[in-house]
């Protein structure tokens, strides 16, 4: 079962803030080696210091077992909360849905994920 509360997060040693459970946080899972990865970190960071959101970072080579509850199986993969509830749904964008249940997969331009957050909140 996927967990759904971000504050489940804390199982997996990962600190939650308490300013995370309201809003929107995105918690991209990568590693050090992924090219994909590499690409979108900055876009991530940037739009984290713009306060669009709110970002954790966790290197799944550091975390296997938050892959596994999960279900990760390709980098990165970005984790959309709101609220400190996984988001429940399917977000598409320009008639693609990139977004089931909370999960992306792969990475995204800087547009793609201001729609997509701008779906969310």
């Amino acid at each position: 079962m996927i967990m759904t509360r971000i504050e489940e997060l804390k199982d997996f040693g990962i600190k939650i803030a308490d300013n995370m459970k309201e809003g929107p946080v995105v918690i991209d899972v990568y590693t050090n080696w992924c090219g994909p990865c590499k690409f979108l970190s900055p876009i991530l960071e940037k739009l984290n210091r713009e306060g669009l959101f709110k970002l954790i970072k966790i290197d799944l080579d550091q975390n296997r077992s938050l892959g596994n509850r999960f279900n990760i199986t390709a980098i990165p993969t970005l984790l959309f909360f709101k609220n400190g509830d996984l988001y429940n749904g399917i977000i598409e964008v320009q008639g693609q849905p990139l977004v089931r249940d909370g999960i992306m997969i792969g990475a995204g331009s800087e547009d793609t994920i201001r729609e997509i957050i701008s779906k969310i909140i």
